[in-house]
Order: C-alpha cells, then structure tokens, then sequence
C-alpha cells in the first residue's frame, strides 16, 4: 500500500541523513584543516606603531614638543637667578658705595671684560687653558680607565691599591705643583702632570662604585656563554657601570679643571705660555680687582658649560637608555 511504504521510506530517509550526518562529523578532514582547527587562534595584528601604557604617553610628550619646554625649563631658573644675583650687586654699589678698589660694580667687571678681549689676552687665555684641560683630561681617561677595571677585577690589587687611590683624591692636587716644577721644569708637562694626579683617582673611584653595583648575574651570563676575563670586563661590567663610570668621569673633570687652575696660578714663565690662571695671577699682582673678578666668573662659566653641552646630555642618555627617564629632560 502506498501509505505502508510510505513510512518506511521516510524512515530510511531520516535515518541516512542521521547516518550522513554522523558521518560527516567523523570523517577526518583535510591534515591543514586539522592543524588549523587545532592550533590556537594567533591574536589579532595590533596596529603598526601602537605602543602599550607609559611609553605610549612619553612618546606622545616627545612629539608634543615637550622638549622645547623642558629646555626652557632648564634654561630659565639659572638665567633668572644669575640676574638677581647682578641686581643684588649692583644695588649694593648703589647704596653702600664701597671703594671701587675692594668692590667693583658690574660695569667695571664687564669693562674688564672687553679690555681683555680687545688686547687679545682673553682669547689666548681660554684657548690655551682648554687645550690643556681637554689633553690632559683625555688622558686621564685612557690611563684611569683601564686601572679601574684591572682593580675591579683583581680583587686582592684592589684590597692594596684602593686606599692609595682613595688618598690620592683626598690630596689637593696644588700639592704636586713643587714636586712637578722640580721635575718638568716651567713646561706644559708640569699642568699636564697636575691634572693627571687630580683626574686619575677620581675616574678610577667613580668606575669602582659603578662596577660594585653591577649585579652578579651578568658575569655569570659572560662565562656562560664562553667570555673570558678581558671580554666579561669590556662588554659586560663596563656598560653595565657606565652610571657610575660616568659620576667619576664629571668628578674627574672638575678636579682636572681645578687642578690646571692651580698649577696656571702658581706656575708662569718658561715654556708654560698664557691661560686663565696665569691671567688671574697677573690681575692680582697688578691689584687690578675688576681683572681679578672677571677671569674668576670666566672660569667658573667654562666650568658650567662644559658640564652642560658635555656631561648633561651624556647623562640624560644613559638615564634615558635605561628606562630612568621618559626622554624629556629632567
């Protein structure tokens, strides 16, 4: 009968589809497939340049010319400070009216100024005492650095030599001036002694407390990895003490500039030529105060510039390399 047969039919039907159902679900698909399906989902591409938390906001500061008023920032408070000072000096003239002698305006200082600029003096002064200072310095660096690493890594050359070091520093180096005139005679050897006996300890002190804050780990990675004991020094420790490495180097040159100061006062004739010390001695001897106070506010402005356009942004790198600042100044 047709309707008897009609049942067993649709039966069948649902009963093939039910079976190719199941058959689909469990026949094994395509290996790529597989592996797709089994591999977790990789995570959405982020978009090119995205950055994550404080970087993003410290590149956006960067770009949003922050810089600018950072450097203003820095620049102002000292340049405000310094007009106040001379207002404060000037006003004293003005009330007090000392003797010109024993304290000289402004104007009178500033006039000094340009009296040594238009007989020349200025001029050969400055560059004579940085060329000093700047060969000298340079090799107190070649010669303190190597001996700061060699102290660090020999602990029992440390154990002995480290209270010299240490004493050396503490000993004004106008101390070696006699001692170096009786050597090297009135020549440029004698500043150049000077400065090396004031500059040494204090590059090789300031990269021994680099070196001590070094954490052991890196020198274990440097002799995991097969470095020998030069190599573990040169690219392991140095870097790693470069903060402290570069605290001795600004000491350093401030007792080598301090030192040529001394030895360019005390010492003149011969061989040794005109800088600022030998400058600062002749305003004395000539009781010429305004001379006196001008060549002390040059030297005290090299100092300062030299400590911003040299260590400053030296500084800055490093702290900014090692994630210590955001790279907008301090």
């Amino acid at each position: 009968m047709p309707t008897e047969n009609a049942v067993p039919t649709a039966l069948e039907s649902s009963s093939e589809d039910a079976a190719g159902d199941l058959g689909e679900t469990r026949a094994p698909a395509d290996p790529s497939e597989t592996a797709s399906r089994r591999a977790p989902a990789a995570p959405a591409p982020r978009p090119h340049g995205e950055l994550a938390g404080l970087d993003r906001l410290q590149t956006a500061e960067i770009r949003s010319g922050s810089r600018s008023r950072e450097r203003l920032r820095a620049i102002l408070p000292p340049v405000a400070l310094l007009v106040v000072l001379v207002a404060a000096w000037q006003l004293y003239i003005v009330i007090a009216r000392p003797r010109p002698d024993k304290a000289p305006s402004p104007l009178q200082v500033l006039a000094s100024f340009g009296d040594a600029w238009q007989s020349g003096r200025l001029q050969e002064s400055v560059l004579t005492s940085l060329e000093r200072g700047g060969i000298g310095f340079v090799v107190a660096i070649a010669i303190g650095t190597p001996l700061g690493l060699l102290l660090a890594e020999w602990k029992g050359l440390r154990r002995a030599a480290g209270p010299l070091i240490s004493g050396l520093q503490v000993l004004p180096s106008v101390a070696w001036v006699p001692a170096a005139i009786i050597w090297f005679g009135l020549t440029d050897a004698t500043a150049y002694f000077v400065i090396l006996m004031g500059a040494v300890p204090s590059i090789v002190n300031g990269l021994l407390a680099g070196v001590d804050q070094v954490p052991p780990q890196l020198r274990r990675v440097g002799a995991v990895l097969g470095a020998n004991r030069w190599q573990a020094a040169t690219a392991i420790v140095l870097p790693a003490a470069l903060p402290g490495y570069l605290a001795g180097l600004k000491q350093g040159w401030a007792f080598s500039w301090r030192s040529l100061m001394a030895a360019e006062i005390i010492t003149s004739g011969g061989s040794l030529g005109f800088g600022l010390g030998t400058m600062l001695n002749q305003a004395r001897d000539l009781a010429d105060l305004p001379g006196v106070l001008a060549t002390i506010l040059l030297i005290l402005a090299i100092g300062i510039l030299i400590e911003l356009v040299l260590f400053a942004p030296l500084e800055r790198a490093v702290l900014r390399r090692r994630g210590l600042q955001n790279g907008t100044g301090r």
